[in-house]
């Protein structure tokens, strides 16, 4: 436990030997190019596939196991993040980049064409251990990289480059799946692949490859972590498979994954995290209940729109686009210096507009309540979001040594990933429960005959709200950011 367990006096880094200027100065340019456009190739996946994902799962039978699909992707990044950690930590962060870049785009392609619900979670089960090596990768070269004054713009940068997919995303997914088909939505996103490749890469190995030291002995991987991150990845889906399934034998499964997934956690996260214990803990708990509720209650937001209101997979996508202009503009609050001394209120302050957008949501079941105002309210919670996930980036890289960059940043990632697994897992059990398996199983034509006969508003309400009280529990433990002074160190 102790690469998760920094002491708070060992937390400045290195600065590294670069002129003064700011990220997209001479010195950083081409690497913050490159990095963005990492996060750019991420950010229009997942808002393109969300927009076609309904489509898919309704044409390959699979409503029923919607949340899933979701989730699969969550699931096997826990396994990417814990052998990013590792990798970057021993070599640096450049093989895991390449590496996970390949997976992410050859999981795309493996759902694109997919002729069965099982192939296509397969596909996202391969681009999630994909996306789990980079992020972290990622995270590691900004600490390696940039000083730590840059951190918080760096991060801003990562927020701003969802902008561009929020918006064109969702139009052009919606627009190619209803001209050509979903298919193309998965089978086109590789193309973007190229530009990380051709421009980050090359940077990341002239700033940031190679161990921190490179005279030091290499480090062996550690094969327990890798035990437990192969028992959190394997436990998580048991339990994933349990909540969806809902029959007594379901029973079975559900306890081995709770027995997996479980001392993994404890094992991978740093200690006191689920106590909330102050400082890193609850840095790290804070990234998982914010993340974890916001993308549960989003992943069904298209869904309930198609399915309950009759809009297209294209004007059910866009209703989300005004998030990334929000969230956004929450990253680059919480980026200026003059918040600093008060970024743990922002953050409270960011959660109770999470907890808000997400309880606010289910309104638009009510036939009178305008389509719109479910996009006004998603904006005011990705607002918070970027308030929230800026903040805990760089409060966890101000925490962390740099030779436990790459630790820290998988458990925070984890604490990201895991919950999202969970809290889709209840969600997707309680949608199920009441009957949103047969949801738009009628209505193959929005607002068609049979739409009322599978209408089932109560399956999405019964996500939603459950969903803003996590995120109200995430407004305190943001209080619970830095430690006291008479505990000034993590032990």
């Amino acid at each position: 436990m102790s690469a998760l367990e920094p002491r708070v006096t060992q937390t400045s880094t290195p600065a590294p030997p670069h002129p003064q200027g700011g990220i997209l100065g001479s010195a950083y340019r081409t690497l913050s190019i490159g990095m963005i456009s990492c996060i750019f190739l991420i950010a229009f996946e997942a808002t393109a596939v969300g927009t076609a994902m309904p489509v898919a799962a309704r044409e390959l039978d699979g409503i029923g196991v919607y949340a899933f699909a979701f989730s699969a992707y969550f699931t096997t990044s826990l396994l990417g993040m814990v052998l990013s950690g590792q990798w970057c930590d021993r070599q640096g962060p450049l093989r895991a980049l390449t590496v996970g870049i390949g997976a992410f785009a050859a999981g795309l392609v493996l759902a694109g064409t997919a002729t069965a619900m099982w192939v296509f979670v397969l596909g996202r089960a391969v681009q999630g251990f994909g996306g789990g090596l980079v992020i972290v990768a990622l995270y590691v070269v900004v600490s390696r990289a940039y000083e730590e004054r840059l951190r918080p713009a760096i991060m801003a940068a990562f927020a701003a480059s969802w902008v561009v997919p929020s918006i064109v995303g969702p139009l052009a997914a919606g627009t190619v799946t209803e001209h050509l088909g979903w298919r193309w939505v998965f089978l086109g996103i590789p193309v973007l692949v190229v530009v990380p490749l051709a421009v980050a890469l090359p940077a990341i190995r002239r700033t940031a490859s190679g161990p921190v030291d490179p005279d030091a002995p290499p480090v062996a991987f550690d094969r327990r972590r890798i035990r437990l991150a192969l028992g959190i990845s394997l436990g998580a889906g048991l339990l994933q498979y349990a909540a969806q399934d809902l029959r007594w034998w379901s029973l079975v499964p559900g306890a081995v994954g709770a027995g997996l997934l479980v001392p993994a956690v404890l094992g991978l996260l740093p200690r006191g995290t689920y106590r909330a214990r102050r400082g890193l803990p609850s840095v790290v708990l804070l990234r998982g209940v914010a993340a974890g509720s916001f993308i549960a209650a989003e992943s069904f937001v298209p869904l309930m729109l198609v399915t309950q209101r009759g809009l297209s997979p294209t004007l059910a996508g866009f209703s989300l686009a005004l998030g990334g202009l929000t969230w956004a503009g929450g990253s680059w609050i919480q980026s200026t210096g003059r918040v600093a001394p008060y970024r743990e209120r922002l953050m409270v302050c960011g959660m109770v507009l999470v907890a808000f957008a997400i309880a606010a949501a289910p309104a638009v079941l009510v036939p009178w309540v305008p389509v719109w105002t479910l996009a006004l309210a998603w904006g005011v919670g990705c607002l918070g979001m970027g308030l929230v996930i800026g903040s805990t980036s760089v409060l966890l890289l101000k925490l962390s040594a740099p030779e436990e960059a790459g630790a820290n940043s998988a458990a925070l990632q984890i604490s990201d990933a895991l919950a999202n697994v969970v809290l889709l897992a209840a969600g997707g059990a309680a949608f199920a429960a009441l009957g949103g398996g047969t949801v738009g199983a009628g209505a193959h034509t929005a607002g068609g005959p049979d739409a009322a006969a599978v209408s089932h508003p109560a399956a999405f309400v019964v996500v939603f709200l459950p969903m803003a009280a996590v995120a109200l529990v995430g407004a305190w433990v943001a209080t619970r950011l830095h430690e006291r002074p008479a505990a000034a160190e993590i032990s």
